[in-house]
């Protein structure tokens, strides 16, 4: 849920001068615990995408879940936000708002979870399919859920944030793909939206250097067509302006001493609709 801005950050810690927060190594472990908690509802939400659903109740199914965990969402109340969920279908890029529209057969959807557990938010996405998967949509999937893990491996002390949005573009267009501009990842922690905005395009050795403990998410959105967007009048909703499809997958990560950690993964291994 980040457009390219200035964020808000938390006052604690050390701050690198470009305003990136520094965690320490204890820190880490409430990440994973935030971070494994959006996964688990991302893993039991999949069993209710299918034709016929509506992206309202799946919703419904995402905040009884995190109610019952005992923890909060980040969305609910985030800028007048009322959901638990951004579900992105077909052409739609991100911040897609739930509603009473049903499923079809082979429309696929992005699934974005943002949580709170004690005082640390997890913020993951990843895709779903209802029914069956044509085949140009399932080469966007792919493209699009390589390209994150192109990026991830990017992330080691040292490195830029160029190098991260090198990685993912020259793999994306390489495939004849677009990577979206006008959306970012984004540095979190006690905090929903913090310092660095992560962009998923740029060059080698540009940009703030990662340190350990840094803690940020990753979350590529690729077109078929072209890259440009457009939000419609409900100031969320971010469409592709040429209506192609579009993907995105996304991980909440922290910079370790020789590389990162994901705090989002699956516990089902089910981060990819093909698991």
């Amino acid at each position: 849920m980040k457009r390219k801005e200035h964020p808000v950050d938390d006052p604690r810690g050390r701050l690198t001068k470009d305003g990136i927060r520094i965690h320490e190594p204890s820190e880490f472990e409430g990440m994973h615990r935030a971070g494994r908690l959006a996964a688990e509802i991302l893993d039991e939400v999949g069993d209710l995408v299918a034709p016929g659903a509506t992206t309202e109740a799946l919703d419904d199914f995402i905040r009884g879940r995190v109610e019952a965990a005992g923890a909060r969402s980040a969305t609910i109340g985030y800028r007048g936000y009322q959901h638990a969920s951004c579900i992105s279908v077909n052409h739609v890029v991100c911040h897609g708002i739930p509603g009473p529209k049903t499923l079809k057969d082979g429309d696929v959807l992005n699934i974005d979870v943002t949580v709170i557990v004690d005082g640390w938010f997890g913020d993951t996405s990843r895709m779903y399919v209802a029914g069956t998967l044509s085949r140009k949509a399932q080469r966007l999937i792919e493209v699009t859920h390589d390209s994150l893990m192109r990026g991830i491996e990017a992330v080691r002390p040292g490195n830029t944030f160029g190098d991260i949005g090198h990685a993912i573009q020259s793999y994306v267009e390489a495939q004849r793909m677009s990577v979206v501009r006008d959306f970012c990842g984004h540095g979190l922690g006690r905090v929903f939206h913090a310092p660095p905005n992560v962009l998923h395009y740029g060059r080698p050795g540009t940009g703030p250097r990662l340190e350990e403990g840094m803690f940020f998410t990753i979350e590529p959105m690729v077109n078929l067509g072209r890259p440009e967007t457009k939000v419609l009048a409900d100031d969320w909703t971010a469409v592709t302006r040429d209506k192609s499809l579009s993907a995105q997958f996304e991980h909440s990560i922290g910079v370790t001493r020789d590389g990162c950690e994901i705090f989002t993964l699956s516990p089902a291994g089910r981060f990819h609709p093909s698991m």
